[in-house]
């Protein structure tokens, strides 16, 4: 019988949960420090220096200069800002360049673009869900006012793009370049000092800081115009009263990042390399989808053939573990994943992708739960299914 206490949570590229120094530090500013940091009296005014130093630290985690950084609500709103703040300002006689595996914050904005009248285009993938670089040129080649919106990673699949290539070809051909590293805060390196990226999104929640904070990085120089009107605070870039325990979480949530990035990231990729092989060892007629060679050491998406990932989802949360059938903010709807299709995986695995994603607080005790209860579910979801390996193909179509 299940303990029905026991949870494995393997959904952390939906959601982390915020780490207790994150929080501790996050406290104080509810009640006691709850100043406004723009308010005159020195009572604000103590406060605005914590938004000062979180603001240096979170520079530091990314490489950049302070002014540089710009708080925001989440990353849909720095995504937001970058995109259609580079359009307002350069108009339409702008282009504007994406991928077709991007989130939907950069995606859904970029087509409302061009619903308005602006050139765009969506780059495809190959099958490990990388863009053709020469491609990204050819698009680029005799345009004027281009912005580029190319994620660092992957949301579904943890494919990591070749960020540093995409930024030096937009710099040659004069191109603004944003992407949104939301998946790859924490996870990865960022260092903005040595890599040209004009702007780029991160979300708190995404590395265990709480939901609600996110930052926009736009590097001195780059021109856009400011998506969030009505005060003077972010330098005059974003108005709105600053949320100044989430900001102060945030840092905190940097700062740990910055510190135990390498240990962490390499005990995650043995957790997930150790679920990877023993799906392929028990489960057949598996896929794993993205470029295994580039991608984030937390994040496996894997097709299951002839079954659905809704009901994998399902039947897992049911034994108290949680798992993704892709980005979060897409769940309800039974379209197979844009990202999954856009890579071209085979009808027969198309619907039953799902994801796995880990995060610093899981174990080899949660590997082992998943690997004694997922075969079960595998079969018994293959025993009610209308389709296998001996159906009649005609039935796919």
């Amino acid at each position: 019988m299940r303990d029905m206490n026991k949870i494995v949570y393997l959904d952390n590229n939906a959601t982390t949960c915020a780490a207790p120094e994150v929080r501790d530090v996050m406290m104080p500013f509810f009640c006691d420090l709850y100043g406004n940091p723009s308010s005159m009296h020195e009572f604000g005014g103590n406060v605005a220096r914590y938004v000062k130093r979180a603001r240096e630290e979170v520079a530091d985690f990314l490489g950049c200069h302070p002014d540089e950084i710009i708080f925001t609500s989440c990353a849909t709103e720095s995504d937001n800002t970058a995109i259609r703040g580079a359009a307002d300002f350069y108009g339409k006689t702008s282009k504007v360049i994406t991928s077709a595996v991007e989130h939907p914050a950069v995606l859904q904005p970029v087509r409302r673009l061009k619903a308005s009248g602006y050139e765009t285009v969506e780059l495809p993938v190959d099958k490990t869900g990388q863009i053709d670089l020469e491609s990204l040129k050819d698009n680029l080649k005799g345009t004027k006012n281009a912005i580029v919106s190319i994620m660092w990673a992957n949301n579904e699949t943890g494919t990591v793009f070749p960020v540093r290539e995409i930024a030096e070809i937009c710099k040659e051909y004069g191109a603004v370049f944003h992407t949104d590293a939301v998946q790859a805060a924490g996870k990865t390196k960022i260092d903005l000092s040595s890599v040209p990226v004009d702007m780029l999104s991160i979300s708190g929640h995404k590395f265990h800081a709480p939901k609600g904070i996110g930052v926009l990085y736009v590097r001195k120089g780059t021109r856009f115009k400011p998506f969030m009107l009505g005060g003077h605070q972010e330098s005059g870039r974003r108005a709105g009263t600053e949320n100044v325990p989430y900001i102060v979480g945030l840092a905190k949530a940097c700062e740990l990042a910055r510190v135990g990035m390498d240990d962490e990231c390499a005990k995650i990729a043995r957790l997930r390399d150790r679920l990877e092989k023993g799906i392929l060892e028990t489960c057949p007629d598996v896929i794993v989808n993205g470029d295994v060679r580039h991608r984030l050491p937390n994040t496996l998406n894997v097709s299951f053939c002839y079954i659905e990932g809704e009901a994998i989802a399902y039947s897992l949360s049911d034994l108290g573990i949680c798992i993704s059938t892709g980005s979060a903010c897409a769940s309800g709807s039974l379209d197979p994943s844009h990202v999954i299709r856009a890579m071209g995986v085979p009808f027969i695995a198309l619907h039953g992708s799902v994801r796995f994603s880990f995060s610093r607080y899981n174990t080899d005790e949660d590997v082992d739960y998943v690997l004694k209860e997922l075969p079960g579910v595998i079969s018994r979801l293959r025993a009610l299914s209308p389709f296998g390996p001996d159906s009649d193909p005609t039935t796919f179509k």
